[in-house]
């Protein structure tokens, strides 16, 4: 084999040049990406740092990310979405509303079935262009699970609800037909069965459905339409394959627990966890006789198997593992593991690839791999078992298939690109103005899978990614926040308060510093004295975002950086659970928690109210009650705290919860300053706390609750005590104190659905400025772990922008004073019984949702009425175009 430097610079003579300081810094990167496929071809790997230290190379290519850049479409026709990522698909793409999870091309390779969150999108796969979008009638489409029938006459699928569904073809337009009931394991389980995955036998009329909360096959009589029996598989099963007579299933959730085991919640089942982490650790698929109807082994591959396809000999399946980044290998002939494949881009990433879909050539040489978290495909050569190039996609793709002919792939992006729906508003923009697309994209040959691999390896941020990996060490010093190895931070405590749904233009909007919008204010200065002070006097941060868009996803984002495929297919309705407080070990990334690390390191960790479950007595106990036990200093109200997470149990405070919202948040304060006023007597503040904050969620106009503006006043104070204490206290000048919302979903904003409200408070913190530096979630957790001397979770926080340009070498160690609440924080909704017209109408719409847990109410109601009573019920709030 020729040396790698022999080969680069070979090609480098080729180019006329003698060196990479000769190419343009515009062509740079083009040159590099070439070097890198050499590096891969060569090496019959990812690069390989034994051959070629490719730390000076990266020193000259500069990120194509600009750390002040604003979310959406940029100068060089890239999309920038909240992970701090880039959007440049290959192929064509076509946008349209929903999350789009699965693709069904049909037997003539004609039309396209999208199996979307809450519709079927039918597609002209030779013209790529949406024909039809036929909605379901009621409910969500599940996770996965589409397919058409022999004669291209159905399409089938699975809904939410507990329904095997087909489409009938009826003057070229589809029409819902069948809807086959697909129950839960009894009669009282209203969640039903939730199916997922399904495979056909067109000659038997039988469909095998993958049922996830049942954790069985189904085997359903197409002709009776019947479900005729079950077999009793893993945990959670995503995905059936029949090959040979046998069904091959793969368990999300793994094997069905052994006695001994430690075991988690997850829809109604126990999974297999880690007794350290709580996370799900085991991935199983399991084989079926078809002829006995018997499962004759249970094949342990990784983490999250879902996504399976076999070599077109049928001589081997491969699985995608998710929550592991590999591939598992299975051989028909001997159903056994013969081997694992990583799907990573380069062998030293941390985790972060989530590898869920895939799919092979028709020659069964190359595979073809959805890298949800990378944005996109990589291609592995099955002879090598290496990748051998990238090819870029849309935001999260979800699933993948190959044209009849083999000449086109063609992939479901779950998140689109991150624009929202177009003309769905005339003002604003909600985090819930979903947008998917599928990219239509040739098979590349060689010369074109280079250029797609220097795309792909951009937009994913892997030059970003390796120059942090190979930072030098420097002479000690003491920093704010350490950026490179040998740096120590003047901080040992940190104080990360996570609050609920709101976005910046709603609370920030009035701040003509910022870029905000003024008239998408509805918690403004009045409302939110503290938070406004905050940002002024430290620093008002108008280009930080959520990554997540509602609790379930948006608490993972929160806590671990990262979300799983399991919750990002889920959005057709949270079935299984709705995993905001901890309590589906299924929701949680391989990678672990931000407080795993903190205990990892020998550090100190205290937990006020993150997933955490309130046990309060009376059980029905009314806000009026726990804001009396607050005002007067009583516990007449009993609380205590439990986390349905074993790991967290010893770290809890034991009085300090999160929901319901029948609590107030100064009560919380309380709570928390409280335990701090015991530390400080022992001088032992924790090195890290996290804290729950929730009541700027609201109750709506739901009486017996305070008025949505009084709640988030509530919040406001509370905010400003736990400030002032900190501030006043031994701790301050060694504290950092980071704020920021679990989602941004209550509202809309005129940047991006995303933008959210968050702050960075501490004696080293700029004072006065304006920092419109790009930051989300990862951002914090990444400056957090830089502060305590953590390694990254993933790939995401490894990205991530530390918020450096927050903070300065000066410190100012004054204290904060905590504003008082100018809403009266009992400024009570009005009965029912005393209204009329509108009020009264949104009053009762209040009053039908269930607003005292988290996200239980539709969001865009409980969005409408927020708007009308903050801004007045003759207010129009901004148009909605859907149709």
């Amino acid at each position: 084999m020729k040396s790698v430097l022999t080969s680069i610079l070979e090609y480098l003579s080729k180019l006329g040049l003698k060196s990479l300081k000769m190419i343009k810094p515009s062509k740079r990167n083009f040159a590099i990406a070439i070097i890198l496929i050499t590096l891969t071809s060569l090496a019959g790997c990812g690069i390989n740092k034994k051959n070629w230290n490719m730390n000076a190379l990266f020193e000259k290519v500069k990120d194509q990310f600009k750390n002040n850049s604003i979310l959406g479409l940029q100068e060089d026709n890239t999309r920038i979405v909240v992970t701090a990522q880039l959007m440049d698909p290959a192929g064509e793409t076509i946008h349209f509303a929903g999350r789009p999870v699965d693709l069904a091309l049909n037997n003539s390779g004609s039309l396209l079935a999208v199996k979307n969150n809450s519709s079927i999108v039918f597609m002209n796969a030779e013209m790529h262009k949406v024909i039809q979008t036929l909605k379901l009638p009621s409910g969500g489409f599940s996770f996965t699970g589409i397919t058409w029938s022999l004669d291209d006459q159905k399409v089938w699928t699975t809904d939410t609800k507990g329904y095997l569904r087909a489409a009938r073809l009826a003057n070229g337009s589809f029409i819902w037909d069948d809807a086959i009931l697909l129950p839960g394991l009894d009669a009282n389980d209203k969640s039903g069965s939730y199916p997922g995955g399904l495979s056909i036998d067109h000659e038997k009329g039988i469909a095998y459905v993958a049922l996830s909360r049942n954790n069985t096959l189904g085997i359903v009589n197409l002709k009776t339409k019947q479900l005729e029996s079950q077999i009793e598989v893993g945990i959670a099963p995503y995905t059936v394959l029949i090959q040979n007579n046998y069904a091959y299933v793969s368990n999300w959730g793994g094997r069905q627990p052994l006695s001994g085991d430690k075991t988690g919640p997850s829809g109604g089942s126990n999974v297999v966890i880690d007794p350290k982490t709580g996370i799900a650790s085991s991935g199983t698929v399991s084989v079926i006789d078809l002829k006995s109807r018997k499962v004759i082994k249970e094949i342990n591959v990784h983490l999250h198997p879902s996504g399976m396809i076999s070599s077109p000999d049928k001589t081997h399946i491969y699985v995608a593992n998710a929550n592991s980044d590999l591939i598992s290998v299975i051989d028909t002939r001997t159903n056994t593991l013969i081997k694992d494949l990583s799907s990573k881009p380069m062998s030293e990433l941390p985790f972060g690839s989530a590898p869920n879909s895939l799919t092979v050539s028709r020659d069964g040489k190359t595979l073809f791999v959805a890298n949800g978290g990378n944005n996109h495909l990589a291609v592995i050569d099955l002879v090598s078992g290496k990748v051998k190039g990238l090819i870029p996609t849309g935001w999260y793709p979800g699933s993948v298939v190959l044209s009849g002919d083999g000449t086109k792939l063609i992939v479901a992006n779950i998140k689109g690109d991150g624009r929202p729906q177009e003309g769905l508003r005339d003002k604003g923009i909600n985090s819930h103005d979903h947008s998917g697309s599928v990219s239509f994209i040739p098979v590349p040959n060689s010369e074109n899978l280079r250029d797609y691999t220097i795309r792909a390896a951009t937009s994913m941020r892997l030059p970003k990614i390796t120059q942090t990996l190979r930072l030098e060490r420097v002479n000690e010093r003491i920093v704010p926040v350490p950026t490179r190895p040998g740096e120590k931070s003047v901080f040992k405590h940190v104080l990360y308060i996570i609050k609920e749904n709101r976005t910046y233009d709603q609370v920030f909007g009035d701040l003509s510093q910022g870029k905000g919008d003024s008239s998408l204010t509805q918690f403004g200065r009045k409302v939110t004295p503290n938070h406004h002070a905050l940002a002024e006097n430290f620093v008002l941060l108008d280009n930080t975002y959520c990554n997540g868009v509602l609790s379930a996803d948006g608490h993972q984002w929160a806590n671990e950086g990262y979300v799983t495929d399991y919750i990002e297919k889920s959005f057709g309705g949270f079935v299984r659970s709705y995993p905001y407080e901890g309590d589906d070990a299924l929701a949680f990334a391989s990678s672990g928690f931000i407080w795993d690390k903190v205990l990892d390191a020998g550090l100190t960790f205290r937990n006020y109210g993150e997933f955490v479950t309130a046990k309060v007595e009376p059980a029905n106990a009314s806000w009026t009650q726990l804001y009396a036990d607050y005002k007067n200093g009583t516990r007449n109200v009993k609380i205590k705290a439990t986390s349905k997470l074993h790991t967290l149990e010893p770290y809890l405070c034991p009085t300090f919860v999160g929901f319901p919202s029948s609590i107030p948040d100064v009560y919380r304060a309380g709570e928390f300053l409280k335990e701090f006023r015991e530390y400080e007597k022992t001088h032992s503040l924790p090195n890290f706390m996290i804290m729950l904050l929730p009541n700027d969620h609201t109750t709506g106009t739901k009486e017996n609750y305070p008025t949505p503006r009084a709640q988030v006043a509530d919040n406001d104070l509370a905010l400003g005590q736990i400030v002032e204490a900190v501030s006043k206290s031994e701790f301050w000048k060694e504290t950092a104190i980071f704020v920021i919302e679990d989602d941004p979903q209550a509202g809309l904003d005129h940047v991006d659905g995303r933008r959210t409200v968050a702050l960075c408070i501490s004696p080293y913190t700029k004072r006065g400025a304006v920092i419109s530096t790009h930051y989300n979630q990862n951002s914090i957790l990444r400056t957090i772990e830089l502060i305590l001397g953590l390694s990254p979770m993933s790939q995401f926080d490894l990205f991530a922008n530390p918020m450096t340009d927050c903070f300065t070498s000066k410190p100012d160690f004054s204290p904060y004073t905590a504003l008082a609440n100018q809403i009266p924080l009992d400024e009570m909704n009005p009965k029912l019984s005393t209204l009329s017209g509108k009020k009264k109408f949104w009053a009762k719409k209040s009053m039908e949702m269930e607003l005292s847990e988290l996200d239980q109410a539709n969001e865009d109601t409980l969005n409408l009425i927020l708007w009308y009573s903050v801004k007045g019920y003759n207010t129009p709030y901004p148009k909605i175009a859907r149709k």
